[in-house]
Formats: C-alpha cells, sequence, structure tokens
C-alpha cells in the first residue's frame, strides 16, 4: 500500500517539498507524481492521487472528500506575484471585452471572475479558458489571465507585450481586507484513515521542508529556483517575502469569504460555511 502525493512544478509551493528526504518516504510507501494545478485537482477527486497542494476552489467544491493539514498552505497577503491579469486596457474599462483563462487554474480564474463582478460591478464580460500562452492570448484576446511560472515569465516581458498588468492577490487584498490563499494541503479522507502511520511521517516532512526552505536553506532554494527558471535573486527573494505557507484563522477567514463570494456568483451549488482540518491544534503539537 503506496501514499500517493500529487507535487506541482510550479515555483509557488517548493518550500514545503524542497527538504523533503524522498528517499526516506520512498521507502517507507510513498510515491510522488508530477501534476499541473488542475490535473491534480482532478486527480485527487477520483482518488488517484491521497495528499497533494490543490487549488482552495477545488477543495470546496468538493469538501467532504478531503481534511487540510494545519500550518501549510499558499497564502498572500496582497501581492502574490505570480497571478497576473494582462490586459491591452485598463482594468475599469474592461466591461464589453473578452478575456482568455487559462486552463492550468481553478482558483485564480474563479478568483478574477468574483473581483470582476463584485467589486467592479462587471455584467458583460466573455471568458474563454484557452492552453496558457502569453503571445497566442494576447493576440486573440482583450485581456488574459495566467499563474504560476507562465505568469511570472510573461511579467519579466509585460514591456514587450505592451500589456497593462494587475495582480490578483493585490486587487483581492485591497477591496477585502484579507488574505488570500491559492492552495492548501489536503488529504482523502480515506488516505488519513488507512494510510495514518504514512501521512503522519509525511506532515512531519512537509513542516520541517518549509522551516528549513525559509530559514536556513533558503539560499540554496533561490540558487536552485534560479537555474531551473532564471530571474534574479532580487526578484526571487521578494517573491518570497510576498508568500506565507501558514493555514491558521486569518487565513481560514480569508478563504471563507471568498467561498461566501464564489457561493454567491453561482460558482459552487451549496455554500462552504466551514474548513474541515486533518488535525487539531493539539494533536498536531503531539506530533510534531
Amino acid at each position: 500500500m503506496s501514499l500517493v502525493i500529487g507535487e506541482i512544478a510550479y515555483t509557488n509551493i517548493v518550500p514545503p517539498f524542497y527538504c523533503l528526504n524522498r528517499e526516506e518516504l520512498e521507502k517507507n510507501g510513498c510515491r510522488f507524481v508530477p501534476k499541473v494545478p488542475a490535473g491534480l485537482n482532478a486527480a485527487m477527486k477520483q482518488g488517484e492521487v491521497d495528499v497533494g497542494g490543490i487549488s482552495s476552489f477545488a477543495y470546496g467544491k468538493e469538501k467532504g472528500k478531503y481534511v487540510l493539514m494545519p500550518h501549510l498552505s499558499v497564502t498572500a497577503y496582497g501581492p502574490v506575484g505570480s497571478i497576473f491579469l494582462f490586459s491591452k486596457y485598463p482594468l475599469e474599462s474592461l466591461e464589453g471585452k473578452n478575456i482568455a483563462l487559462t486552463s492550468a487554474s481553478a482558483t485564480s480564474v474563479h478568483l478574477l471572475k468574483v473581483i470582476l463582478k463584485e467589486f467592479l460591478h462587471f455584467t458583460n464580460i466573455t471568458f474563454t479558458t484557452v492552453t496558457p500562452d502569453a503571445e497566442k492570448m494576447n493576440a486573440s484576446f482583450d485581456a488574459f489571465l495566467l499563474i504560476g511560472d507562465d505568469a511570472i515569465r510573461t511579467f519579466w516581458k509585460r514591456e514587450k507585450l505592451g500589456v497593462y498588468y494587475y495582480d490578483l492577490g493585490q486587487l483581492w487584498y485591497e477591496y477585502t481586507g484579507f488574505p488570500m490563499t491559492y492552495a492548501v494541503f489536503a488529504v482523502r479522507k480515506e488516505a488519513a484513515e488507512e494510510k495514518k502511520d504514512m501521512v503522519h511521517m509525511l506532515y512531519k516532512q512537509f513542516i520541517e521542508s518549509k522551516k528549513k526552505a525559509l530559514g536556513p536553506r533558503f539560499n540554496d532554494m533561490i540558487t536552485y529556483i534560479q537555474q531551473r527558471h532564471g530571474g534574479t535573486e532580487a526578484f526571487w527573494r521578494a517573491y518570497f517575502r510576498n508568500l506565507h505557507y501558514q493555514f491558521d484563522e486569518k487565513e481560514k477567514e480569508g478563504l471563507l469569504y471568498y467561498y461566501k463570494l464564489a457561493y454567491e456568483h453561482g460558482y459552487f451549488e451549496r455554500p462552504v460555511t466551514d474548513i474541515e482540518m486533518w488535525m487539531t491544534g493539539n494533536e498536531v503539537r503531539d506530533l510534531l
């Protein structure tokens, strides 16, 4: 019996994975499989993956299937730095325009729709989901949404494209005052019960990896990311300063507000009014 862990290649989720002792985990029954965010969401839903950093929207959509690991998320209190709406027009002029949405996203797609409808009161925008490709999206649409490393690379060449750009995390924070949690660390309920020891072992390693990657191994992590993706050391240091990897009460509060608006705008079939955790605070302290 193995514990299947979905791993997204995006830079924003690197810290909880960077310092894992993969050899030990694999020796004890863990198996890592690469996924894009949308693919991980689907694989978790279908039971092909037991644990993963899934999109927050996917958790809300399939809430009854999962429990969430405490103190682990991808969250921003303001700019997230890798979720951008790029546009030929100023934000306030997008009524009646057509916007391309990346097929790699769930949380960010609905975050954009919520922002445009709830706070800017737009009612006549055409959305089209396409494969993420900045040049093609820019050629065919008035604006386009990209996430993750696609968004970062496009941000670096924004002047060449001649576009306005809007960080969705910054917009959300300005309109609501809440942080936005983009990914949560979810465990299928069956795995949490049937593979408890492996889930415990993995969780402890996630927490330890996060601490090391954002602490004594931070410089190593930055070098590793530069080698894979380019960019300057200053850019990546600033990028990770804006990201938070906790999931405590304030993060839950912001996420529940996002769920409330998503339901009110018809993106959920039922309201999501609570978040089911894998362990209580006392249980986590005892485990760690």
